[in-house]
């Protein structure tokens, strides 16, 4: 079990910055797909909104109350996110999910803004909080180009 030492460095200077300033921190009016996405061991919420066009977000807003931990990763997803399609985000988050659970290497660049969470790997009941944004994200992506392709 981590001691308060550890647990301070958890929550580092960059962490709390990143928690501070979320980008894309706004609902959107009128997405094309909203995504709502609950953490049940910790309570933390994320609900995502999004547009996509030509395969890419074009739009993106997202509302988060979570931990300092789930704030940070949203806000690193915040500042990546436009211009990013489904299987990037799909990769990023099984990257970001293999370096919480099993010491996986950091996610491929323009995520690697996550290795700031790299302390959070000894903390398994905040990796469902960090995950969140991601989650939902790539949820409304795969829900758009689902849509996307039935309309064909």
């Amino acid at each position: 079990m981590a001691d308060n030492a550890d647990l301070i460095k958890l929550y580092s200077g960059r962490i709390l910055a990143l928690a501070a300033d979320i980008p894309h921190h706004a609902r959107l009016d009128a997405p094309q797909t909203s995504v709502k996405r609950r953490s049940p061991l910790c309570g933390s919420t994320v609900t995502v909104d999004l547009d996509m066009q030509d395969g890419r977000i074009s739009r993106f807003g997202q509302d988060v109350k979570a931990c300092a931990l789930g704030q940070a990763a949203a806000a690193v997803l915040g500042q990546v996110v436009i211009g990013r399609t489904p299987t990037e985000l799909t990769k990023a988050r099984e990257q970001l999910r293999a370096m919480l659970t099993a010491s996986g290497p950091v996610p491929d660049a323009p995520f690697e803004g996550y290795e700031v969470l790299i302390p959070a790997q000894e903390y398994r009941n905040r990796h469902a909080s960090i995950l969140l944004a991601l989650d939902a994200t790539v949820e409304g992506c795969l829900h758009l180009q689902n849509q996307s392709t039935n309309a064909l």
